[in-house]
């Protein structure tokens, strides 16, 4: 008889025990957390890049030689101008005092040409005025008319005679200038045995020292401009949108994690890469100085761009998120405490994971942000907590 009664209260203790599993796992309210209402999150993006330089020279002479002299090394600045190397130019200094010989040639030439021209103008003129005699004396028979003849033949070679000086000064001129260019060719040959700084420069590398050969356009330093330092970012194409000129960005060098620089965009290329996927922004700090530890190029460096500021706004993790394709997805709600599914829009993502609700929440519904669990049901009791974050 025991045996009997057992049987059926063993039955009754598991069926009691299925139901409580039972409620508790589908039937009592589920605790859920609970978005809140965020003001002034700043959306992010985030992007990895190294330092570079907008202005970077690879410098060397335009002529061959042997070093003489270096005035520059890595790491100093220096003025526009500022000589940086020498060549050996003791042959080319001889050109260019042979070639200053030469112009004072021809500037004496040319002076003994226009002296000859004033000689033939002046006794051109003394030849017409002894022909203007002679030829209004003939007719009252004062003079023969032989000697009117030969006055006038005079005044004739005289003229020519000033045709002559007049080319020769111009032969002159013309020599005087062809020296003249000569000399200008020379010393800049003569300059070209002096590497001078195009700007002002920071020394990034020196390549040759002083006795060494450098062939024509071999690079002997490389130089940047202080001031064009930056960090070109790689953004994701997926978050790019909305990038521009003149945002905030925070910079992190891996040198110095723990410091945090702030700069500004200055340029967005307008090619994508197309291997990548990914957009190249140029952020540079502004009130940085040239020995920043940014003065290394090549360092690695992360980057957080600011696109805007939310003024207010609810934002779910993507965890709590099905069906998102980047536009819109599922997540549930609690509307009159009970759960329930809801298809809304979502924007800006933040770096945490988190995406902003757009729109698609009911009035009075509230966002679940807690990962959704086996027991979530549409309809089933919810008490609800709200998120930390």
């Amino acid at each position: 008889m025991s045996k009997r009664l057992a049987l059926p209260a063993v039955l009754v203790l598991v069926a009691m025990a299925v139901a409580g599993i039972v409620y508790v796992r589908k039937l009592s309210p589920v605790t859920v957390e609970i978005a809140r209402v965020e003001r002034d999150v700043e959306i992010r993006v985030f992007g990895l890049g190294s330092v570079e330089a907008q202005v970077l020279s690879r410098i060397g002479f335009q002529v061959g030689g042997r070093i003489v002299q270096l005035s520059a090394d890595q790491g100093e600045i220096v003025p526009a101008g500022t000589v940086l190397a020498t060549l050996e130019d003791s042959s080319q200094r001889a050109r260019v005092a042979k070639a200053q010989v030469a112009t004072l040639q021809a500037q004496a030439a040319l002076a003994k040409a226009q002296a000859l021209l004033q000689r033939s103008e002046a006794n051109l003129q003394q030849r017409v005025l002894v022909n203007q005699r002679r030829q209004s004396l003939v007719d009252r028979g004062s003079v023969s008319r032989e000697q009117a003849d030969e006055a006038q033949t005079n005044e004739t070679l005289a003229q020519a005679d000033l045709a002559v000086a007049q080319a020769e000064v111009r032969v002159a001129e013309a020599a005087r200038d062809d020296v003249a260019a000569a000399l200008t060719i020379e010393q800049v040959l003569l300059d070209q045995h002096r590497l001078v700084a195009p700007y002002r420069a920071r020394i990034l590398s020196r390549l040759k020292e002083a006795g060494a050969v450098a062939g024509v356009g071999e690079v002997v330093f490389t130089i940047i401009e202080p001031h064009s330092v930056w960090v070109r970012a790689f953004i994701d194409e997926a978050v790019s949108g909305g990038l521009a000129i003149g945002q905030k960005a925070l910079v992190r060098l891996r040198s110095e994690m723990n410091t945090v620089v702030e700069a500004q965009i200055v340029r967005i290329d307008q090619e994508n890469d197309r291997v990548t996927e990914e957009r190249r922004v140029y952020v540079r700090c502004l009130t940085c100085e040239p020995e920043h530890q940014g003065r290394y190029l090549g360092e690695q460096a992360e980057i957080e761009i600011i696109k805007r500021v939310v003024p207010d706004g609810l934002f779910v993790p993507l965890r709590a998120v099905s069906g998102f394709d980047g536009r819109a997805g599922m997540i549930w709600t609690v509307e009159d405490g009970k759960l329930h599914r809801r298809l809304v829009s979502l924007g800006d993502r933040l770096l945490d994971g988190r995406v902003l609700i757009v729109d698609g929440l009911p009035a009075g519904a509230r966002a679940v942000t807690s990962v959704p669990a086996d027991g979530f049901a549409v309809g089933r009791r919810a008490v609800v907590s709200e998120s930390t974050r």
